[in-house]
Protein backbone atom coordinates (compact mmCIF):
# COMPACT_ATOMS: atom_id res chain seq x y z
CA UNK A 1 0.00 0.00 0.00
CA UNK A 2 1.55 3.54 -0.75
CA UNK A 3 0.51 6.65 0.52
CA UNK A 4 0.08 9.10 -2.44
CA UNK A 5 1.07 7.05 -4.94
CA UNK A 6 4.62 6.81 -3.31
CA UNK A 7 6.39 4.59 -4.56
CA UNK A 8 8.81 2.80 -2.34
CA UNK A 9 12.67 2.28 -3.01
CA UNK A 10 13.68 -0.77 -4.69
CA UNK A 11 17.03 -1.73 -3.51
CA UNK A 12 19.40 -3.93 -6.09
CA UNK A 13 18.48 -2.08 -9.20
CA UNK A 14 19.73 1.35 -9.26
CA UNK A 15 23.40 1.39 -7.41
CA UNK A 16 23.79 4.80 -7.06
CA UNK A 17 20.21 5.41 -5.83
CA UNK A 18 21.26 2.61 -3.36
CA UNK A 19 24.12 3.97 -2.48
CA UNK A 20 22.80 7.38 -1.71
CA UNK A 21 19.77 5.48 -0.16
CA UNK A 22 22.51 3.72 2.41
CA UNK A 23 24.69 7.12 2.86
CA UNK A 24 21.37 8.73 4.13
CA UNK A 25 20.50 6.60 7.28
CA UNK A 26 23.91 6.92 8.19
CA UNK A 27 24.23 10.98 7.93
CA UNK A 28 21.14 11.08 9.93
CA UNK A 29 22.12 8.30 12.47
CA UNK A 30 19.36 6.67 11.79
CA UNK A 31 21.03 2.99 11.09
CA UNK A 32 21.19 0.03 13.28
CA UNK A 33 24.19 -1.13 12.50
CA UNK A 34 26.44 1.27 12.94
CA UNK A 35 24.47 3.04 16.00
CA UNK A 36 23.64 -0.14 17.81
CA UNK A 37 22.89 1.54 21.12
CA UNK A 38 21.02 4.35 19.44
CA UNK A 39 18.88 3.17 17.27
CA UNK A 40 16.11 0.57 17.74
CA UNK A 41 16.53 -3.00 16.31
CA UNK A 42 13.82 -4.16 13.31
CA UNK A 43 12.29 -6.49 15.94
CA UNK A 44 11.35 -3.36 18.12
CA UNK A 45 10.44 -1.38 15.20
CA UNK A 46 8.41 -3.85 14.25
CA UNK A 47 6.17 -3.62 17.67
CA UNK A 48 5.17 -0.20 15.86
CA UNK A 49 5.86 -0.17 12.58
CA UNK A 50 4.22 -2.84 10.15
CA UNK A 51 6.84 -4.42 7.58
CA UNK A 52 6.36 -4.97 4.01
CA UNK A 53 8.57 -6.38 0.86
CA UNK A 54 11.81 -5.59 4.01
CA UNK A 55 11.13 -1.96 3.69
CA UNK A 56 12.96 0.41 6.06
CA UNK A 57 11.27 2.25 7.88
CA UNK A 58 12.60 6.07 7.82
CA UNK A 59 10.96 9.01 10.00
CA UNK A 60 9.95 10.90 8.51
CA UNK A 61 6.87 12.12 5.64
CA UNK A 62 6.80 10.93 2.36
CA UNK A 63 6.70 14.36 0.82
CA UNK A 64 10.10 14.94 2.55
CA UNK A 65 11.83 11.19 1.38
CA UNK A 66 10.57 11.99 -1.97
CA UNK A 67 12.57 15.37 -2.05
CA UNK A 68 15.68 14.14 -0.47
CA UNK A 69 15.82 11.15 -2.47
CA UNK A 70 15.21 13.00 -5.51
CA UNK A 71 19.40 14.28 -5.40
CA UNK A 72 17.44 17.34 -6.73
CA UNK A 73 17.46 19.51 -3.87
CA UNK A 74 14.20 20.87 -4.22
CA UNK A 75 12.86 24.70 -3.11
CA UNK A 76 10.61 22.48 -0.27
CA UNK A 77 13.52 20.70 1.44
CA UNK A 78 15.37 24.22 1.03
CA UNK A 79 12.37 25.92 3.12
CA UNK A 80 12.33 23.63 5.45
CA UNK A 81 15.82 23.53 6.31
CA UNK A 82 15.64 27.41 6.61
CA UNK A 83 12.44 27.17 9.06
CA UNK A 84 14.62 24.76 11.02
CA UNK A 85 17.15 27.70 11.04
CA UNK A 86 15.06 30.39 11.81
CA UNK A 87 13.98 28.87 14.39
CA UNK A 88 17.18 28.12 16.51
CA UNK A 89 17.80 31.96 15.16
CA UNK A 90 14.85 33.12 17.09
CA UNK A 91 15.42 31.12 20.45
CA UNK A 92 18.72 33.02 20.64
CA UNK A 93 17.15 35.73 20.45
CA UNK A 94 14.11 35.15 22.85
CA UNK A 95 16.89 34.01 25.75
CA UNK A 96 20.40 35.44 25.42
CA UNK A 97 20.55 38.81 26.54
CA UNK A 98 24.84 39.74 25.96
CA UNK A 99 25.72 40.68 22.67
CA UNK A 100 28.44 39.14 22.16
CA UNK A 101 27.17 35.42 23.07
CA UNK A 102 24.54 36.18 21.23
CA UNK A 103 26.46 37.13 18.25
CA UNK A 104 28.89 34.43 19.18
CA UNK A 105 26.23 31.57 19.14
CA UNK A 106 24.59 32.72 15.87
CA UNK A 107 27.50 32.48 13.81
CA UNK A 108 28.71 29.23 15.52
CA UNK A 109 25.36 27.84 14.40
CA UNK A 110 24.84 29.14 11.25
CA UNK A 111 28.63 27.74 10.19
CA UNK A 112 27.52 24.34 11.58
CA UNK A 113 23.48 24.89 9.40
CA UNK A 114 26.02 25.44 6.12
CA UNK A 115 27.82 22.44 6.83
CA UNK A 116 25.09 20.11 7.72
CA UNK A 117 22.90 21.06 4.83
CA UNK A 118 25.73 20.71 2.50
CA UNK A 119 24.60 17.16 0.75
CA UNK A 120 20.97 17.69 1.23
CA UNK A 121 21.00 14.36 2.86
CA UNK A 122 20.14 15.33 6.35
CA UNK A 123 15.84 15.27 7.59
CA UNK A 124 14.85 18.91 8.84
CA UNK A 125 14.03 17.30 12.65
CA UNK A 126 17.72 15.54 12.72
CA UNK A 127 19.01 18.77 11.89
CA UNK A 128 16.95 20.73 14.24
CA UNK A 129 18.45 18.22 17.09
CA UNK A 130 21.87 18.68 16.36
CA UNK A 131 21.63 22.51 16.29
CA UNK A 132 19.19 22.61 19.15
CA UNK A 133 22.38 20.50 20.93
CA UNK A 134 24.56 23.39 19.83
CA UNK A 135 22.29 26.03 21.58
CA UNK A 136 22.09 23.73 24.59
CA UNK A 137 25.56 22.84 25.04
CA UNK A 138 27.33 26.25 24.78
CA UNK A 139 24.59 27.71 26.96
CA UNK A 140 23.81 25.29 29.63
CA UNK A 141 20.27 26.35 29.48
CA UNK A 142 18.37 23.24 30.31
CA UNK A 143 14.83 24.35 29.28
CA UNK A 144 14.98 27.86 27.27
CA UNK A 145 11.27 28.17 27.22
CA UNK A 146 10.43 27.69 30.85
CA UNK A 147 9.09 30.21 31.76
CA UNK A 148 6.95 30.92 28.82
CA UNK A 149 5.99 27.40 28.31
CA UNK A 150 4.77 28.06 31.96
CA UNK A 151 2.66 30.78 31.26
CA UNK A 152 0.98 29.04 28.11
CA UNK A 153 0.00 26.29 30.57
CA UNK A 154 -0.93 28.52 33.44
CA UNK A 155 -3.64 30.52 30.90
CA UNK A 156 -4.76 27.53 29.74
CA UNK A 157 -5.42 26.39 33.14
CA UNK A 158 -7.56 29.10 34.19
CA UNK A 159 -9.82 28.91 31.20
CA UNK A 160 -10.61 25.52 31.80
CA UNK A 161 -10.96 26.37 35.80
CA UNK A 162 -12.54 29.03 35.28
CA UNK A 163 -16.49 29.76 36.02
CA UNK A 164 -17.34 30.78 32.73
CA UNK A 165 -15.84 27.96 30.74
CA UNK A 166 -17.67 25.58 33.27
CA UNK A 167 -21.30 27.47 32.84
CA UNK A 168 -20.22 26.61 29.00
CA UNK A 169 -19.47 23.09 29.27
CA UNK A 170 -22.50 22.03 30.66
CA UNK A 171 -25.05 23.98 28.86
CA UNK A 172 -27.14 22.12 26.25
CA UNK A 173 -28.14 24.64 24.01
CA UNK A 174 -30.08 22.33 21.73
CA UNK A 175 -27.19 20.36 21.20
CA UNK A 176 -29.44 17.09 21.72
CA UNK A 177 -32.45 16.61 19.39
CA UNK A 178 -35.15 14.71 19.71
CA UNK A 179 -34.21 14.43 23.32
CA UNK A 180 -37.67 12.95 24.34
CA UNK A 181 -37.32 10.04 22.08
CA UNK A 182 -33.94 9.21 23.68
CA UNK A 183 -33.41 6.11 26.56
CA UNK A 184 -31.69 7.10 29.47
CA UNK A 185 -28.83 5.03 28.38
CA UNK A 186 -28.82 6.58 24.54
CA UNK A 187 -29.16 10.13 26.44
CA UNK A 188 -25.82 8.92 28.37
CA UNK A 189 -23.89 8.00 25.75
CA UNK A 190 -25.16 11.37 23.54
CA UNK A 191 -24.06 13.70 26.58
CA UNK A 192 -20.31 12.19 26.52
CA UNK A 193 -20.40 12.48 23.13
CA UNK A 194 -21.30 16.18 23.26
CA UNK A 195 -18.47 16.72 26.34
CA UNK A 196 -15.90 15.25 24.32
CA UNK A 197 -16.49 16.77 20.95
CA UNK A 198 -16.37 20.54 22.96
CA UNK A 199 -13.24 19.60 24.60
CA UNK A 200 -11.54 18.61 21.91
CA UNK A 201 -12.62 21.78 20.22
CA UNK A 202 -10.75 23.32 22.60
CA UNK A 203 -7.64 22.12 20.84
CA UNK A 204 -8.14 24.53 18.07
CA UNK A 205 -8.13 27.85 20.25
CA UNK A 206 -4.27 27.95 20.63
CA UNK A 207 -4.41 31.65 20.00
CA UNK A 208 -6.10 31.73 23.61
CA UNK A 209 -3.08 30.83 25.19
CA UNK A 210 -0.72 32.45 23.11
CA UNK A 211 -1.42 35.54 23.70
CA UNK A 212 0.19 37.87 26.40
CA UNK A 213 -2.81 39.91 26.75
CA UNK A 214 -5.19 36.75 28.06
CA UNK A 215 -8.54 37.35 28.98
CA UNK A 216 -10.80 34.87 29.87
CA UNK A 217 -13.76 34.22 26.78
CA UNK A 218 -17.22 35.55 27.06
CA UNK A 219 -19.49 32.56 27.22
CA UNK A 220 -20.67 33.44 23.63
CA UNK A 221 -17.01 33.23 22.41
CA UNK A 222 -16.75 29.68 23.76
CA UNK A 223 -19.74 28.51 22.66
CA UNK A 224 -17.84 29.82 19.03
CA UNK A 225 -15.10 27.60 19.91
CA UNK A 226 -17.18 24.69 20.39
CA UNK A 227 -18.70 25.06 17.37
CA UNK A 228 -15.16 24.87 15.56
CA UNK A 229 -15.70 22.61 12.00
CA UNK A 230 -13.77 19.64 12.18
CA UNK A 231 -11.97 17.82 9.39
CA UNK A 232 -11.13 14.66 8.33
CA UNK A 233 -12.20 10.79 9.06
CA UNK A 234 -10.93 10.41 12.66
CA UNK A 235 -13.91 11.52 14.32
CA UNK A 236 -15.85 8.34 14.00
CA UNK A 237 -12.89 6.19 15.21
CA UNK A 238 -12.26 8.52 18.82
CA UNK A 239 -15.99 8.22 19.38
CA UNK A 240 -16.23 4.23 18.86
CA UNK A 241 -13.07 4.45 21.40
CA UNK A 242 -14.63 6.04 24.18
CA UNK A 243 -18.00 3.80 23.70
CA UNK A 244 -15.26 0.96 23.90
CA UNK A 245 -15.03 -0.02 27.74
CA UNK A 246 -11.48 -0.01 29.43
CA UNK A 247 -9.87 1.60 26.22
CA UNK A 248 -6.14 1.67 26.56
CA UNK A 249 -4.81 4.79 24.43
CA UNK A 250 -1.09 5.94 24.02
CA UNK A 251 -1.85 9.99 23.70
CA UNK A 252 1.58 11.53 22.84
CA UNK A 253 1.29 15.44 23.70
CA UNK A 254 2.53 18.13 21.64
CA UNK A 255 3.37 21.67 22.90
CA UNK A 256 2.77 24.08 25.90
CA UNK A 257 -0.98 25.14 26.43
CA UNK A 258 -2.26 22.55 24.89
CA UNK A 259 -0.88 19.83 26.68
CA UNK A 260 -3.36 20.74 29.85
CA UNK A 261 -6.57 20.48 27.20
CA UNK A 262 -5.23 16.86 26.84
CA UNK A 263 -4.55 16.37 30.08
CA UNK A 264 -7.94 17.50 31.06
CA UNK A 265 -9.61 14.98 28.09
CA UNK A 266 -7.52 12.36 29.70
CA UNK A 267 -8.98 12.77 33.02
CA UNK A 268 -12.30 13.13 31.10
CA UNK A 269 -11.47 9.60 29.76
CA UNK A 270 -10.28 8.50 32.77
CA UNK A 271 -13.79 9.07 34.64
CA UNK A 272 -15.25 6.92 31.87
CA UNK A 273 -12.57 3.85 32.74
CA UNK A 274 -10.41 4.19 30.06
CA UNK A 275 -6.71 3.85 30.66
CA UNK A 276 -4.70 6.69 29.25
CA UNK A 277 -0.70 6.40 29.05
CA UNK A 278 0.85 10.23 28.32
CA UNK A 279 3.57 10.18 26.83
CA UNK A 280 6.25 13.17 26.72
CA UNK A 281 9.66 14.04 25.93
CA UNK A 282 12.73 12.38 27.80
CA UNK A 283 14.11 16.40 28.06
CA UNK A 284 13.21 19.54 27.15
CA UNK A 285 13.27 20.38 23.54
CA UNK A 286 11.33 23.79 22.85
CA UNK A 287 7.77 24.42 23.76
CA UNK A 288 7.33 20.29 23.55
CA UNK A 289 6.35 19.23 26.57
CA UNK A 290 9.17 16.73 28.72
CA UNK A 291 9.51 14.87 32.08
CA UNK A 292 11.19 17.84 33.56
CA UNK A 293 8.11 20.09 32.79
CA UNK A 294 5.51 17.29 34.13
CA UNK A 295 7.41 17.64 38.16
CA UNK A 296 8.31 21.44 37.89
CA UNK A 297 5.18 23.29 36.06
CA UNK A 298 2.38 23.81 38.87
CA UNK A 299 0.01 23.53 36.16
CA UNK A 300 0.74 19.96 35.46
CA UNK A 301 1.69 18.80 38.23
CA UNK A 302 -1.52 19.19 39.82
CA UNK A 303 -3.36 18.10 36.91
CA UNK A 304 -1.04 14.92 37.34
CA UNK A 305 -1.06 14.52 40.74
CA UNK A 306 -3.29 10.82 40.55
CA UNK A 307 -1.07 9.86 37.66
CA UNK A 308 1.28 7.12 37.84
CA UNK A 309 5.09 7.65 36.35
CA UNK A 310 6.82 4.81 34.85
CA UNK A 311 10.08 5.85 34.57
CA UNK A 312 11.94 2.59 33.52
CA UNK A 313 13.27 2.90 29.70
CA UNK A 314 13.33 -1.22 29.32
CA UNK A 315 10.37 -2.12 31.06
CA UNK A 316 9.57 -5.90 30.44
CA UNK A 317 6.06 -7.24 29.05
CA UNK A 318 5.17 -8.73 32.33
CA UNK A 319 5.79 -6.11 34.37
CA UNK A 320 4.23 -3.94 32.13
CA UNK A 321 0.64 -6.00 31.82
CA UNK A 322 0.94 -6.30 35.83
CA UNK A 323 1.37 -1.95 35.77
CA UNK A 324 -1.94 -1.84 33.54
CA UNK A 325 -3.59 -3.56 35.48
CA UNK A 326 -3.32 -1.88 38.91
CA UNK A 327 -5.82 0.79 39.84
CA UNK A 328 -4.35 3.60 37.86
CA UNK A 329 -6.36 5.37 34.81
CA UNK A 330 -4.00 7.68 33.73
CA UNK A 331 0.27 7.14 33.35
CA UNK A 332 2.93 9.24 32.22
CA UNK A 333 5.96 7.96 30.30
CA UNK A 334 8.85 9.40 28.15
CA UNK A 335 8.95 8.53 24.53
CA UNK A 336 12.99 8.48 25.37
CA UNK A 337 13.70 11.19 22.68
CA UNK A 338 14.53 14.35 22.97
CA UNK A 339 13.59 15.87 19.18
CA UNK A 340 10.48 15.75 17.39
CA UNK A 341 8.87 12.10 17.00
CA UNK A 342 11.13 9.41 16.19
CA UNK A 343 10.11 5.69 16.56
CA UNK A 344 13.98 4.60 15.38
CA UNK A 345 14.69 6.25 18.84
CA UNK A 346 11.94 5.43 21.12
CA UNK A 347 12.68 3.61 24.38
CA UNK A 348 11.65 -0.04 24.69
CA UNK A 349 9.48 0.67 27.02
CA UNK A 350 7.30 3.36 24.91
CA UNK A 351 7.80 0.66 21.97
CA UNK A 352 5.88 -1.91 23.94
CA UNK A 353 3.29 0.32 25.32
CA UNK A 354 2.71 1.17 21.55
CA UNK A 355 2.19 -2.09 20.76
CA UNK A 356 -0.48 -2.47 23.66
CA UNK A 357 -2.64 -0.11 23.60
CA UNK A 358 -5.97 -0.22 21.37
CA UNK A 359 -4.82 3.30 19.71
CA UNK A 360 -2.66 5.87 19.42
CA UNK A 361 -3.67 9.41 19.39
CA UNK A 362 -0.98 12.24 18.04
CA UNK A 363 -0.79 15.53 18.55
CA UNK A 364 0.43 18.10 16.14
CA UNK A 365 1.04 18.64 12.55
CA UNK A 366 4.94 17.27 13.46
CA UNK A 367 3.20 14.07 14.41
CA UNK A 368 1.09 13.95 11.69
CA UNK A 369 3.72 13.93 9.16
CA UNK A 370 5.09 10.97 10.90
CA UNK A 371 2.65 8.57 11.37
CA UNK A 372 -0.63 9.86 8.63
CA UNK A 373 1.62 11.31 5.81
CA UNK A 374 3.43 8.31 5.31
CA UNK A 375 2.80 5.41 3.58
CA UNK A 376 3.76 2.87 6.42
CA UNK A 377 1.68 1.63 8.34
CA UNK A 378 1.27 0.56 12.03
CA UNK A 379 0.57 -2.41 14.42
CA UNK A 380 -2.18 0.22 15.97
CA UNK A 381 -4.44 2.26 15.26
CA UNK A 382 -3.62 6.09 14.47
CA UNK A 383 -5.54 8.80 15.26
CA UNK A 384 -4.13 12.11 14.68
CA UNK A 385 -5.23 15.60 16.18
CA UNK A 386 -4.25 18.90 14.71
CA UNK A 387 -5.15 22.63 14.74
CA UNK A 388 -6.15 23.93 11.08
CA UNK A 389 -6.23 27.67 10.09
CA UNK A 390 -10.11 26.56 9.51
CA UNK A 391 -10.64 24.20 12.61
CA UNK A 392 -9.03 21.14 13.78
CA UNK A 393 -8.34 18.22 11.73
CA UNK A 394 -8.64 14.78 13.22
CA UNK A 395 -7.42 11.96 10.74
CA UNK A 396 -7.22 8.32 11.46
CA UNK A 397 -5.22 5.27 10.60
CA UNK A 398 -6.19 2.11 10.81
CA UNK A 399 -3.52 -0.55 11.69
CA UNK A 400 -2.35 -2.88 9.25
CA UNK A 401 -4.87 -5.48 8.43
CA UNK A 402 -2.53 -8.26 8.81
CA UNK A 403 -1.25 -7.92 12.00
CA UNK A 404 -1.56 -10.73 14.51
CA UNK A 405 -2.11 -9.08 18.38
CA UNK A 406 -2.35 -11.37 21.52
CA UNK A 407 -3.60 -9.39 23.68
CA UNK A 408 -2.68 -10.07 27.74
CA UNK A 409 -6.03 -11.11 28.25
CA UNK A 410 -5.71 -13.90 25.32
CA UNK A 411 -2.47 -15.52 25.69
CA UNK A 412 -4.03 -15.84 28.99
CA UNK A 413 -6.71 -17.69 28.41
CA UNK A 414 -4.04 -20.12 26.19
CA UNK A 415 -1.73 -20.37 29.14
CA UNK A 416 -5.71 -21.47 31.14
CA UNK A 417 -6.13 -23.66 28.35
CA UNK A 418 -3.34 -25.54 29.18
CA UNK A 419 -3.16 -25.32 32.85
CA UNK A 420 -6.56 -27.15 32.20
CA UNK A 421 -4.49 -30.23 30.27
CA UNK A 422 -2.34 -30.06 33.66
CA UNK A 423 -4.87 -30.69 35.62
CA UNK A 424 -6.74 -33.50 34.34
CA UNK A 425 -3.20 -35.00 33.33
CA UNK A 426 -2.85 -34.61 36.96
CA UNK A 427 -6.60 -36.35 37.92
CA UNK A 428 -5.79 -39.35 35.67
CA UNK A 429 -2.36 -40.01 38.15
CA UNK A 430 -0.34 -38.66 35.36
CA UNK A 431 3.45 -37.56 36.29
CA UNK A 432 2.84 -33.79 34.59
CA UNK A 433 6.70 -32.75 33.12
CA UNK A 434 7.73 -29.24 31.43
CA UNK A 435 10.36 -29.18 28.87
CA UNK A 436 12.47 -26.12 28.20
CA UNK A 437 14.80 -26.09 25.32
CA UNK A 438 16.20 -23.82 22.75
CA UNK A 439 13.46 -22.91 19.87
CA UNK A 440 14.52 -19.02 19.08
CA UNK A 441 17.46 -18.93 20.37
CA UNK A 442 19.31 -20.04 17.01
CA UNK A 443 18.38 -17.22 14.25
CA UNK A 444 16.39 -18.73 11.50
CA UNK A 445 16.55 -22.13 12.65
CA UNK A 446 13.05 -22.15 14.36
CA UNK A 447 11.76 -24.80 12.33
CA UNK A 448 14.56 -27.13 12.73
CA UNK A 449 13.99 -26.45 16.91
CA UNK A 450 10.77 -27.31 17.06
CA UNK A 451 11.11 -30.51 15.37
CA UNK A 452 13.95 -32.03 17.23
CA UNK A 453 12.02 -30.70 20.04
CA UNK A 454 8.57 -32.69 18.91
CA UNK A 455 10.68 -35.50 18.22
CA UNK A 456 12.39 -36.12 21.43
CA UNK A 457 9.52 -35.16 23.28
CA UNK A 458 7.59 -37.91 21.42
CA UNK A 459 10.45 -40.36 22.61
CA UNK A 460 10.38 -39.55 25.83
CA UNK A 461 6.78 -40.69 25.97
CA UNK A 462 6.91 -43.94 24.23
CA UNK A 463 9.53 -44.73 26.95
CA UNK A 464 7.65 -43.94 29.83
CA UNK A 465 4.40 -44.83 31.11
CA UNK A 466 1.66 -42.25 32.49
CA UNK A 467 4.01 -38.81 31.59
CA UNK A 468 2.19 -35.79 30.19
CA UNK A 469 4.80 -33.87 29.03
CA UNK A 470 4.26 -29.95 27.66
CA UNK A 471 6.06 -29.13 24.63
CA UNK A 472 6.31 -25.74 24.10
CA UNK A 473 7.04 -25.79 20.53
CA UNK A 474 3.29 -26.61 19.75
CA UNK A 475 1.99 -23.94 21.17
CA UNK A 476 4.10 -21.28 19.35
CA UNK A 477 2.29 -19.45 16.61
CA UNK A 478 3.26 -17.15 13.70
CA UNK A 479 3.32 -13.83 14.49
CA UNK A 480 4.55 -14.40 18.32
CA UNK A 481 7.44 -12.79 19.89
CA UNK A 482 9.38 -13.51 22.79
CA UNK A 483 7.14 -11.34 25.21
CA UNK A 484 4.43 -12.69 24.12
CA UNK A 485 5.78 -16.91 24.53
CA UNK A 486 7.28 -15.76 27.91
CA UNK A 487 4.08 -13.68 29.61
CA UNK A 488 1.72 -16.87 28.14
CA UNK A 489 4.24 -19.38 29.50
CA UNK A 490 5.49 -17.64 33.00
CA UNK A 491 1.59 -18.12 33.99
CA UNK A 492 1.88 -22.24 33.25
CA UNK A 493 4.71 -22.53 34.84
CA UNK A 494 3.96 -21.09 38.09
CA UNK A 495 0.63 -23.00 38.03
CA UNK A 496 2.03 -25.18 40.61
CA UNK A 497 0.81 -27.93 38.78
CA UNK A 498 4.03 -29.41 37.32
CA UNK A 499 6.20 -32.17 38.63
CA UNK A 500 9.35 -32.93 36.66
CA UNK A 501 10.91 -29.75 34.50
CA UNK A 502 13.67 -30.37 32.50
CA UNK A 503 15.85 -28.03 30.72
CA UNK A 504 17.08 -29.37 26.96
CA UNK A 505 20.99 -30.69 27.28
CA UNK A 506 23.76 -30.88 24.63
CA UNK A 507 22.76 -35.01 24.78
CA UNK A 508 19.22 -34.87 24.49
CA UNK A 509 20.03 -32.46 20.43
CA UNK A 510 22.30 -35.10 20.12
CA UNK A 511 19.59 -37.68 20.38
CA UNK A 512 17.07 -35.58 18.55
CA UNK A 513 19.29 -35.58 15.37
CA UNK A 514 20.06 -39.52 15.73
CA UNK A 515 16.13 -39.88 16.01
CA UNK A 516 16.03 -37.95 12.35
CA UNK A 517 19.32 -40.15 11.14
CA UNK A 518 21.03 -36.76 10.91
CA UNK A 519 24.35 -36.00 11.73
CA UNK A 520 24.47 -33.00 14.25
CA UNK A 521 24.80 -29.94 12.39
CA UNK A 522 27.49 -27.31 13.42
CA UNK A 523 25.46 -24.69 14.26
CA UNK A 524 23.25 -27.11 17.00
CA UNK A 525 27.00 -29.17 18.10
CA UNK A 526 27.42 -28.55 21.69
CA UNK A 527 24.03 -26.39 22.52
CA UNK A 528 21.72 -26.98 25.08
CA UNK A 529 19.24 -25.16 27.23
CA UNK A 530 21.86 -22.46 28.70
CA UNK A 531 22.46 -21.03 25.22
CA UNK A 532 18.75 -20.12 25.18
CA UNK A 533 17.22 -16.49 26.42
CA UNK A 534 14.22 -18.20 27.37
CA UNK A 535 15.08 -21.09 28.82
CA UNK A 536 17.69 -18.87 31.18
CA UNK A 537 14.39 -16.85 32.10
CA UNK A 538 12.53 -19.93 32.79
CA UNK A 539 15.48 -21.50 35.16
CA UNK A 540 14.82 -18.26 37.43
CA UNK A 541 11.54 -18.97 37.44
CA UNK A 542 11.87 -22.70 38.32
CA UNK A 543 14.31 -21.93 41.63
CA UNK A 544 11.54 -19.66 42.37
CA UNK A 545 8.96 -22.22 41.70
CA UNK A 546 10.84 -24.95 44.06
CA UNK A 547 10.62 -23.08 46.87
CA UNK A 548 7.43 -23.02 46.73
CA UNK A 549 6.92 -26.59 45.06
CA UNK A 550 10.09 -28.09 46.92
CA UNK A 551 9.27 -31.92 45.20
CA UNK A 552 9.17 -30.35 41.52
CA UNK A 553 12.09 -32.22 40.38
CA UNK A 554 14.71 -30.01 37.94
CA UNK A 555 17.00 -32.11 35.12
CA UNK A 556 19.32 -30.70 32.88
CA UNK A 557 22.15 -28.55 32.95
CA UNK A 558 23.60 -27.52 36.17
CA UNK A 559 22.19 -24.00 37.37
CA UNK A 560 26.02 -22.24 37.41
CA UNK A 561 26.10 -22.36 33.36
CA UNK A 562 23.08 -20.43 32.95
CA UNK A 563 24.65 -17.26 33.72
CA UNK A 564 25.75 -16.35 29.86
CA UNK A 565 22.21 -15.11 28.59
CA UNK A 566 21.02 -12.09 30.31
CA UNK A 567 17.60 -10.57 28.33
CA UNK A 568 16.14 -10.72 24.88
CA UNK A 569 16.68 -8.13 21.97
CA UNK A 570 13.32 -6.44 22.00
CA UNK A 571 10.22 -8.33 20.29
CA UNK A 572 13.36 -11.11 19.61
CA UNK A 573 13.94 -14.72 20.44
CA UNK A 574 17.68 -14.52 21.10
CA UNK A 575 19.97 -12.87 23.48
CA UNK A 576 20.49 -9.29 22.49
CA UNK A 577 23.67 -9.88 22.30
CA UNK A 578 23.83 -12.29 19.67
CA UNK A 579 22.09 -9.50 17.34
CA UNK A 580 25.77 -8.21 16.76
CA UNK A 581 27.10 -11.59 16.02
Amino acid sequence: MTHSGFAPIQIGKDPDLDAWFTVFFLENHIDPFAYPTKVSTLEQIEFMVYPENNERFYPCSDKMFGAIMSRKYPNFLKKEYQRIYDKIIQLVDDVIDSNYDRQFLKSLIKIKYDHEIETGLLIPSRLEKRLYKIFLSRTHIENPYFDEKKKENNRAKKLLTSETFKKALNQINGSIEDMDNLSLSELRKKIKEIEFHRLLSLLSASHLWRCENFKIPTLSQIREIFNTRITGNGMTRLTELIHTPKSKILWLVDESGGVVVDLFIANFLADLGHIVILAVKETPFFKKISLTDTRTDPALTKSLETAHFIHEKTISKNKLVQRLKQNENIYVISDGTKETLNLLLTSTTFSRIFKEVDCVISRGKEQKNRLINTHFQFTRDIINISEEKEGLSITFKPRHPEFINFSHTGLEEKANKIIDQMKSAKSRNMTVMFYSGIIGSIPGKIDVAKEIMGLFIQDLNQLSADLFIINPSKYYEPGMDADDLMYMWEIVQRSGYIDIWRFQTADDITDSFALMNQKVPPEWIGKDSTYSTGCTKEMRIAQDVQKKNTEMQLIGPSLDKFMRRNEYGVGSMYDQRLADI
